[in-house]
């Protein structure tokens, strides 16, 4: 088994539910660090990482994955970066999102709603003085990286 896959598997174990993984960052050869990133619906908090972190590095300790000594990191999915699983535009319905399609065209709306093809897109269209809002549909296959907006 891949050892990113073997990770993934125990990362899983150490979720409370409503949690999910979002990546398993680690060289195949070289473990010295590797890097759990997880998400929930409801958000995750600094305690949570801390837990998933405590019971994750028993399980590996545990294992002999024949690399000696290695830092675990378990952390969030930051502002910087892009929406990987569905999942994550669920838990985003309402927020605005900055989508790149593969076509390299760029749309900006907020997040209408979300389905197994893809998502909506509550777009603000100004024209002089009047503002409408168009929806736009983009499939999953479409999007290149989509990332959430903070207003200020």
């Amino acid at each position: 088994m891949e050892i990113r896959s073997k990770l993934a598997d125990l990362a899983v174990e150490c979720l409370k539910p409503g949690h999910f993984l979002v990546d398993v960052i680690a060289s195949s050869r070289n473990l010295s660090k590797i890097t759990i990133v997880v998400d929930g619906d409801q958000g995750v908090t600094i305690d949570d990482c801390g837990e998933i972190s405590r019971q994750l590095s028993a399980k590996l300790d545990a294992m002999d994955f024949g690399t000696g000594r290695y830092v675990l990191e378990v952390t969030t999915p930051g502002l910087d970066q892009p929406l990987k699983l569905k999942r994550q535009y669920t838990k985003n319905v309402g927020r605005t999102l900055k989508v790149h399609r593969k076509d390299k065209s760029l749309v900006s709306g907020r997040l209408a709603n979300v389905d197994d093809q893809g998502i909506v897109l509550a777009v603000e269209k100004k024209e002089g003085k009047n503002h409408r809002v168009e929806e736009v549909q983009v499939s999953f296959n479409d999007i290149e990286k989509a990332f959430v907006t903070i207003s200020f």
